[in-house]
This record gives structure tokens, sequence and C-alpha cells, in this order.
């Protein structure tokens, strides 16, 4: 396990990047640090790495404290956002450069190499040259020279933000089952939440420098702690809520919710997620009424912006194959919301 205990660091007498952050990460699991530029999670990767040292706190990995170790005595792996390859050396020579590093005997190294090719699916890439690879080729080569020294802890810097969207969208899915396989425990940065809610098993969402919410992916999304987390997972319709007696009162009426959407707190936000609306429904689920501003098709839905009461602006995802035709600009469109996926959140 990867533990680290009330993480400081500050840069300048007014940059305070971390604040007395703690983290346990189980032994063999996908972990990723998620959240905005500038809001430490890069800065607690080097800190773990041992690149950069924490002014408070300290660092401990299977039981032992790792704080004052060595970069090169914790046998941790790191793959850099860049890559760092050696645009002079062949795919076999990137990936057998940690080996040599470490004394291995040349056959050892030859069969760690092949091993790792396949792995990462580039078996008869060995003697080509880096840079006439792709860049997905390349990210697979800096993986397998990362994986080859076999370390007891990997360490992914934004590993997939050097590729464009649909080739970023086709290796994630590749890069989780090789970190599956592998079982190496693993520490991913990004600021991608698609692409930590794929790779990973547990995630913990950072702003200025604190840890904000922790859990499983699923788990954040469907609970989101606070407006910070809701605004940053891409939530858009949060509206102003009062709750008394069991139901939630809003500029678009009042409505009774299940139990599982209740928050103890003074003020909330009641937030009702884009897929949360249908067109037909029960009398007796939450609905609402609005004229349709805008409809865009995006494939298997049409994103739909209403204009409901008291001004308040609404976006839903409305399934193509639920519709008998598309809404049209300047109707109006009346929506039952389906009562378990909305939520009541803290409005602080």
């Amino acid at each position: 396990m990867l533990e680290l205990r009330a993480i400081s660091k500050r840069f300048a007498p007014d940059k305070q990047v971390l604040s007395a952050v703690d983290l346990a990460v189980p032994d063999g699991s996908i972990f990723a640090l998620l959240g905005p530029s500038g809001c430490g999670k890069t800065t607690l990767l080097r800190i773990v790495a041992g690149l950069e040292q924490a002014d408070a706190g300290g660092v401990w990995f299977g039981g032992e404290e790792v704080t004052a170790v060595p970069v090169h005595q914790r046998r941790f792996g790191l793959m850099f956002q860049d890559y760092a390859l050696f645009p002079h050396m062949t795919v076999t020579e990137n990936i057998a450069f940690g080996l040599e590093m470490a004394r291995e005997t040349r056959q050892a190294a030859a069969a760690r190499v092949d091993a790792m090719l396949n792995l990462v699916g580039l078996r008869g890439y060995g003697d080509r040259s880096v840079e006439r690879l792709s860049g997905g080729e390349q990210q697979r080569v800096a993986l397998a020279r990362t994986l080859a020294p076999q370390p007891r802890l990997l360490l992914l810097d934004e590993p997939l933000a050097n590729l464009d969207r649909q080739l970023r969208e086709e290796l994630v899915g590749d890069l989780r089952a090789i970190l599956s396989r592998v079982g190496v425990t693993t520490l991913v940065v990004t600021h991608d939440q698609q692409e930590a809610f794929v790779l990973a098993d547990q995630l913990a969402l950072m702003n200025a420098g604190r840890i904000v919410q922790q859990g499983a992916p699923a788990a954040v999304y469907a609970n989101p702690a606070n407006l910070f987390v809701a605004h940053f997972l891409g939530f858009q319709n949060l509206l102003s809520a009062t709750v008394a007696d069991g139901s939630v009162l809003t500029a678009l009426g009042q409505w009774r919710l299940p139990p599982s959407a209740a928050v103890n707190g003074a003020e909330f936000r009641l937030l009702i997620p884009q897929d949360a609306a249908q067109v037909g429904g029960a009398a007796d689920v939450p609905m609402l009424t609005g004229v349709v501003q805008n409809v865009a098709f995006r494939g298997g839905f049409y994103r739909v912006t209403l204009l409901a009461a008291g001004a308040t602006r609404l976006i839903f995802d409305l399934p193509a194959a639920e519709l008998s035709q598309a809404p049209a600009a300047g109707a109006t469109l009346t929506l039952y919301l389906r009562p378990h996926l909305l939520r009541l959140i803290p409005a602080g």
C-alpha cells in the first residue's frame, strides 16, 4: 500500500500547493488523482516519486517510510507526459535501458523486452526507430520501458494527454487492460474525468491543494460532495433548493424525493443530471414544463436546452430511440424526471 500522511507543500510564501493531504492507495489497485490544472495533483505525484520534497508529512510504501529515500532506490516507475523516449534508440533499446541500468544479463533483458513488447501489443516492433512510430505506439513503448524493471509502484503523469481525443478514447481501455493484467499498484494523474472513470478502481478529486472527494468513480459521479465536484464532473442543472417536511422546493415547483437523495445541511442545490429526464412518465414523479430553446442532434440522443419557470435554463439529453420526432425549437415540452437520479448537495 502507498500511504501519504499530511503532505504539505508551498512554492512561495503566498502559494500553498498542497495542504495536509492524506491518501491511502490499496495494493494492486489503479488509483487516479483527478482535478483541474494547478490543483496540486502533479506536485503530489512528484513527491511520491521523490522528485520533490514535501515541506511537511511523509510518504510510506509497504509499511515503510520512504520520504527520505532517493529516487533511484524507491523502485518506483515514472512515466512522463511527454514519454521522454530516446530518439536515437530503437524500440528494443528504449525498453531495455532501465534493465541495463539495473545490470540485468543480456539474456534476461532480451526475454523481458520480448515480454513487454507482447504485453503492449508491439510484437515485431523491436528494431524500429521510435521517431517513426505514431503517438499511440510511442505511448506503448514508454509504458513498456517503465514496466520492464518491474517497479513496486507505477506513477503515470497524464499518460494520454499528448494524444488526440479519438486516439485517447481508443487507448484508454487498452491501458486499463494492460495495467490490470500486470497487477502493479498504479497512481495516475489526469485532468480528464472520462479517462479517470475508465482507468481507475478508485479516484481522489483534488481542488486547491486538497482532496475534496474520494471513492469509486461510479460512486463519486452519482453523489458529488459539493458544488465544485458537480461542476467539475460536468453537471449543469443545479437549482437552489430548500427542504421541508420531506419535500424539496425549487423555482420549478415542490417535489418529494426518495430518501437516498437527501443530505444534511441548511442550503442545498438540487442536481438534475442531463440524463434524468424522459418525455413520458408516471403522474407521481417530479415533472417540469418549459420552452425549447435549442436542439442539437448528438448521434444517439438529442441535447435539448429548455427554458423553464423562473427563466431557469436546463439542459437534457433525450435518447433518440425514445422520441417519435425531434423536439422543435419554440415548442412547449413537458419532461418527467427519474427521482432516483436526483441529488441534493450542499450549496457551500
